[in-house]
């Protein structure tokens, strides 16, 4: 076997570094899903109600993955223009999610749940607290590739930074899925 082919079979070390974090997340919300779980089952927990808002970011991160897939493989075609455009598209959707799970958590905060009592509340603000954090941090990844794209010079052709922010980009969108299961599921 020559180098150029042990080459091709390595991972990228930023791949390996976005797993590794990935699978840290990952530990993290079972501990606080698993928690909430045994918090639940206490004698005064009280339920909340999850917001229409909700459903609506959902369909927002769902459609920014596929947005952001697509621009994926428009850069390895090097359709540099429909690259753009789905990455720019994929930017909007990610805020459209942030501003309509701000309105959410708004709605939430307006319905008297707060971080005190013995409700799904205090869970509910950490943990997605927590998944904000990591949305905030997609964003980032998104933003700078949108940046590079747009007023960036190409100098080479890698795909590894766009694939990075994708996969990463597409953890966070199931990671919420996870999460929104189940809230709505354990109440």
């Amino acid at each position: 076997m020559d180098i150029v082919s042990k080459q091709r079979e390595k991972i990228h070390p930023h791949k390996f570094i976005m797993w590794v974090a990935i699978g840290s997340i990952l530990m993290m919300f079972a501990g606080l899903t698993s928690a909430y779980i045994v918090k639940s089952n206490q004698a005064n927990w009280e339920e909340v109600q999850t917001p229409q808002a909700f459903w609506w970011s959902t369909a927002a991160i769902l459609l920014s993955s596929l947005t952001i897939q697509m621009a994926l493989r428009a850069f390895k075609q090097r359709a540099m223009q429909q690259y753009r455009l789905l990455i720019a598209l994929t930017v909007g959707l990610g805020i459209a999610f942030v501003v309509l799970q701000w309105i959410g958590f708004n709605w939430l905060w307006d319905g008297g749940v707060r971080f005190i009592g013995a409700g799904a509340g205090q869970f509910l603000y950490i943990i997605a607290g927590l998944h904000a954090l990591h949305v905030i941090g997609g964003m980032v990844a998104l933003t700078v590739i949108f940046l590079k794209a747009f007023f960036g010079k190409t100098r080479s052709y890698s795909s590894v930074p766009v694939e990075v922010a994708a996969t990463y980009w597409h953890f966070v969108d199931l990671l919420w899925l996870y999460l929104l299961i189940f809230f709505v599921w354990l109440g």
